[in-house]
């Protein structure tokens, strides 16, 4: 119980003296400020701005046509033609409205002369019927948005997955230069007190040089761990990034969580991830959505194998009011139709394309379905190795404590004259090296158990 009022006393004086990082906090920060967050909701509002063009193509369109001929004192024409012309995405029609103001001494003798106006449709009847070049445009824009979500996401969980690794490395690193602190300083007590019982003819001069040599051997441990940590500061804070996008260095004050560095998280049923994976994975979804906007385009290819035939109407009135005096008679005699008609005689090309782009599907078929099992296959991967990892975390965590009693017994032994410098330093050296490989082995086991969730493309 006196242990543990230490321990907490200890670790409350340090939370004081530095600033703690928790994985929480950082992970918080990378997801608000990190430019590639940033660049992701980029790309969702450039695929936005796509999706608004292409409704553009069905936009009503405004037109004015007016033109006049005077020469040698003679009006020879006038014609003024408004229109306005709305696009569907039914059937591909076109519905337009206008009014003429036509006449002149030599007006031909198709337009109307006078004021009339008209309705009309224009309506393909074969090829564009099911779909055109802009409702496949529109339904790709559509895909392409859902799409640009999934690739955010994909960009966030690729981020989230290296500034985790990144923190874990970091805390790792601290926790190796602890160590090292710790037996230094222990190191440094024991020269001073060898050094004094040598001054005090207990200890022979060579007990002196081992106590130093000991010493200068965790110095320069401790400035290699020192050079470690920095890097491992200095590359987290290449995920440090403020509000108003700047990047700054990590705190020199501040300390990662080392209670969390040592818990284990649950990892969860594989064939449960599994099943998230393939219905929650960006990079999947994604390939989903490339297959559906294909789908669109061999639909579109395939009108190109079709014959053109377009209808074009329109009924015709006298006047500004197309609709004065609406009935059968007016159907009958005011009105104008064409027919235009066109059809390759090889259908070559039409039929290329809509070869390739069976080909392309055919393709993207099989992208997926390598990806899905190389997902699969990531997933079993870090799932094994993180339970793996745990069995090693225990067994070596069972002989650091056995390292650790026997030292202690050692210690106590020294001091009662009953042990040797040689064995003190080979019983610190021993559980330094265990705890040099515990610390190794719970930075994998993190990453292990964070890249299951990142290769199910979970990290949000």
């Amino acid at each position: 119980m006196n242990k543990l009022i230490f321990l907490v006393f200890i670790f409350s004086t340090t939370v004081l003296q530095a600033q703690m990082l928790t994985p929480e906090s950082f992970i918080q920060l990378v997801r608000e400020n990190h430019p590639l967050a940033k660049q992701a909701n980029i790309k969702v509002e450039k695929a936005k701005a796509d999706l608004t063009t292409a409704r553009g193509a069905f936009d009503p369109t405004i037109t004015f046509e007016a033109s006049r001929k005077t020469f040698d004192g003679k009006n020879y024409y006038f014609y003024t033609n408004p229109e306005i012309k709305v696009p569907t995405r039914l059937g591909g029609a076109d519905i337009k409205a206008g009014v003429e103001n036509n006449g002149g001494q030599f007006l031909t003798d198709q337009v109307t002369k006078g004021q009339s106006s008209y309705l009309g449709v224009e309506l393909p009847l074969v090829k564009g019927l099911l779909i055109d070049k802009r409702r496949a445009a529109l339904q790709q824009a559509q895909l392409f948005r859902s799409q640009s979500e999934q690739d955010k996401l994909k960009m966030i969980n690729d981020l989230l997955f290296d500034a985790y690794t990144e923190y874990w490395q970091w805390t790792g690193s601290y926790q190796i230069y602890s160590v090292y602190n710790r037996f230094l300083d222990i190191s440094k007590d024991r020269f001073r007190l060898v050094k004094l019982a040598f001054e005090n003819g207990d200890r022979s001069a060579v007990d002196t040089i081992e106590a130093l040599t000991q010493v200068q051997n965790f110095q320069m441990l401790q400035a290699d761990a020192k050079v470690k940590l920095v890097t491992a500061q200095l590359e987290l804070s290449n995920y440090l990034w403020n509000k108003s996008d700047s990047a700054y260095l990590l705190p020199e004050t501040a300390v990662p969580d080392t209670v969390q560095f040592t818990l284990y998280t649950a990892t969860g049923v594989l064939n449960d991830i599994i099943s998230r994976s393939t219905t929650e994975n960006p990079a999947l979804r994604s390939i989903d959505y490339t297959l559906e906007a294909l789908e669109v385009e061999r639909k579109l290819k395939y009108q190109n194998i079709l014959p053109m035939v377009n209808l074009k109407a329109n009924l015709l009135n006298g006047g500004y009011n197309v609709m004065k005096g609406f009935n059968g008679a007016l159907l009958q005699n005011n009105y104008l139709w064409g027919i235009d008609f066109k059809l390759p005689i090889f259908l070559r090309e039409g039929r290329g394309e809509y070869k390739k782009t069976k080909l392309k599907i055919e393709e993207t078929n099989y992208q997926f379905s390598a990806k899905k099992w190389e997902v699969e296959n990531k997933i079993r991967n870090y799932y094994n190795e993180a339970n793996l990892l745990k069995d090693q975390i225990r067994i070596t965590q069972q002989a650091y404590n056995g390292f650790n009693a026997i030292l202690r017994a050692e210690a106590l032994r020294f001091q009662n004259g009953e042990s040797s410098l040689f064995l003190i330093n080979t019983r610190e050296n021993k559980v330094i090296e265990t705890a040099e490989k515990l610390v190794a082995l719970r930075m994998k086991y993190l990453k292990a158990n964070y890249g299951i969730e990142w290769s199910a493309g979970l990290l949000r």
